[in-house]
């Protein structure tokens, strides 16, 4: 079989976990996205929210399972060789679809072949095959190379990511510490890290502050946690909101390089939100704000797919009134912004 060898590689990945105005939840995914000639393979599938089988949430054995398979020495878990590149983030079961290919050694090489949409045990290329996708030749050794260190843990994926609360109104940190851990993410909350072990300080990924602590009180923390030698991404508490601050944090949480994230710049300003995306996906526009009894109001403002580039969008002006924000969400990615005037 004829095919230009294509580079692969493996990138830290994320599925933006949030809780949705219409009171769902999404569950917050990392894992290891296939990296083929220098570009993340799921953005070449459009607006498809799914997630590979090397996820970080899944057991060691399961995981070890999944990286066998891709280096061929194990069975083809579906019939004709097929195998599973992304499946579902809530369940990964085959009935709510996954995208499957063929892949066999020729020679000394590997190659990804005949992907395609697959809900039942067989895949029915000329209904739901991806056309134009692929095949992929990569070389044997660079492939293997990507995948082996999986198997000893020297490139396991991140592990679940914890978050540290900070602020004064102990209601609202409750209520996000619970919808964080809905999605998928850990969360502690606190007053004072003095105390707080150097071995713990290293297992947050991010601090969030809320709007009353001091910024004397904030450099402390952020004191403390370069003591200890941990980058963590701070996040100051843009309204007491808990969908607001949960999109704020998963946006921190988010340590991509730009290349790999689809959604790279959110801007709201005059009733208008100006975007950037890197492929075509879907983009829902949410808009938050607090009337003058200091009420939360959410309206989704705008729901499409968009190509490749930048965008400017008019907001409903009544969606965007008086104190507001703007969070944009993508199959992968989430941006935040206040709405300047």
């Amino acid at each position: 079989m004829s095919a230009e060898y294509a580079t692969f590689g493996l990138a830290p990945a994320m599925r933006a976990g949030g809780v949705l105005t219409n009171g769902d939840y999404q569950v917050h995914r990392e894992f290891l996205d296939f990296i083929v000639n220098g570009s993340p393979l799921l953005f070449q599938l459009s607006d498809l929210d799914a997630v590979s089988p090397l996820a970080s949430d899944i057991p060691p054995a399961i995981f070890t399972a999944h990286v066998r398979s891709l280096l061929l020495e194990a069975d083809a878990p579906l019939p004709g060789g097929r195998y599973v590149i992304y499946g579902c983030p809530e369940c990964e079961d085959l009935e709510c679809g996954a995208v499957t290919a063929v892949i066999e050694a020729d020679g000394p090489d590997v190659i990804w072949r005949n992907f395609a949409w697959q809900t039942e045990e067989q895949a029915d290329l000329e209904l739901n095959g991806y056309h134009g996708m692929g095949p992929f030749r990569f070389h044997g050794d660079a492939y293997r190379e990507a995948l082996r260190p999986l198997l000893d843990g020297a490139a396991e994926p991140a592990p679940d990511r914890r978050v540290l609360l900070i602020g004064a109104r102990v209601a609202v940190l409750a209520k996000l510490a619970a919808a964080l851990r809905t999605i998928g993410i850990g969360a502690e909350i606190t007053q004072d890290v003095a105390g707080v072990p150097p071995e713990e300080l290293r297992t947050y990924g991010a601090v969030a502050f809320g709007r009353a602590v001091s910024e004397s009180d904030r450099a402390a923390v952020r004191e403390q946690f370069e003591r200890v030698g941990v980058e963590a991404a701070y996040v100051d508490g843009l309204a007491p909101i808990i969908p607001l601050l949960v999109a704020q944090i998963e946006s921190a949480l988010d340590r991509r390089a730009v290349p790999q994230r689809r959604l790279t710049r959110l801007v709201a300003a005059d009733g208008e939100a100006g975007l950037e995306v890197t492929s075509a996906c879907r983009v829902r526009l949410t808009a938050y704000r607090l009337d003058r009894l200091y009420r939360a109001h959410a309206e989704d403002v705008f729901d499409a797919v968009l190509e490749p580039g930048r965008h400017r969008i008019a907001l409903d002006p009544k969606a965007t009134r008086g104190e507001s924000f703007v969070v944009a969400r993508t199959t992968g990615s989430v941006l935040v912004a206040p709405m300047a005037r």
